[in-house]
Parts: C-alpha cells; sequence; structure tokens
C-alpha cells in the first residue's frame, strides 16, 4: 500500500480532524483514510459512462422482451 505525507497542516485543522475521529471512535489516520477513499470514488457521470461502455460491447436488443412474454414462449414449446 502507498503511504502520503502531508506537511504544513494547519494546528487548528489538525484538531478539529482528531476531535472528529475521536466523536466516530477511530484514529486520526483510519478517519482520513476513510475520507481519501471517499474523495476517490468515482463520480456519478463517470460511473454512468463505464456503463455505457460496457452495454456498447454487448449486442443491441430492439425491444426487451417482457417476463409474462417470456414465459408464455416457453410453456407453448412443450
Amino acid at each position: 500500500m502507498g503511504q502520503v505525507l502531508i506537511r504544513s497542516v494547519d494546528d487548528r485543522v489538525l484538531e478539529r480532524l482528531r476531535k472528529q475521529a475521536a466523536e466516530k471512535g477511530i484514529s486520526l489516520e483510519e478517519s482520513l483514510r476513510r475520507s481519501l477513499a471517499e474523495l476517490a470514488r468515482p463520480s456519478r457521470e463517470e460511473v454512468v459512462a463505464e456503463q455505457d461502455r460496457i452495454r456498447a460491447m454487448g449486442p443491441r436488443i430492439a425491444k426487451r422482451p417482457l417476463s409474462g412474454d417470456l414465459i408464455r414462449e416457453d410453456r407453448d414449446t412443450r
């Protein structure tokens, strides 16, 4: 795992972050790790773009069949 070193953090900011972490019952390091992970999550637009990209790799379906139609079709083949 990588490491990050942040220099010159204002003491008031650092103290506030420590208090917030303590209120959650976790360490400052864990609180910051969670915050960074949240910041790194893809945006909604990025997720939609990725879904569109994956969808484009499959065959085009003009009209999606209804479940009732599929069940009827299956029963008719028996």
